[in-house]
């Protein structure tokens, strides 16, 4: 996201969409070969560049509340990420399930979580990778 751009503020998730622990937004992180052809592809279905820099090697672009990354030589494969403390919309959520809450969550159902937060941290940014039964990476990165 560019840092010049401020998230309008909601004090909370939708509680009427479906589901039983919150992830915030929804985006996929594409690993991809080229990013300026990749980005005039997207471009193409009408998405829009909303942050990231090409310079580092990304790009984040939104269609409608549809957000997909672009990501040249970051890591391999694709990944689906969630990000606690955001909308779809765009919008920062004042209380929202911190990443910690959900790592304390998924270890209760032994979900098998890859990479971790740090015990010692209590708030603010930090992630939490897994891996699916069919391999795909999940990413659950909290900005905030």
């Amino acid at each position: 996201m560019s840092e010049d751009f401020e998230l309008p503020m909601v004090p909370s998730a939708d509680s009427s969409l479906p589901g039983n622990l919150e992830l915030g937004a929804f985006s996929i992180s594409l690993s991809v070969a080229d990013l300026a052809r990749s980005r005039g592809f997207y471009e193409q279905l009408g998405f829009v560049v909303t942050g990231g820099d090409p310079d580092a090697d990304y790009l984040i672009l939104k269609n409608g509340e549809t957000t997909i990354g672009l990501f040249h030589g970051m890591f391999e494969g694709n990944i689906l990420t969630f990000n606690p403390g955001l909308t779809n919309r765009m919008e920062r959520i004042e209380r929202f399930t911190d990443v910690r809450e959900i790592q304390r969550t998924l270890d209760a159902s032994n979900a098998g979580i890859k990479d971790r937060v740090d015990p010692e941290s209590t708030e603010g940014p930090a992630s939490i990778t897994l891996v699916d039964p069919d391999g795909n990476s999940i990413l659950i990165d909290q900005f905030f």
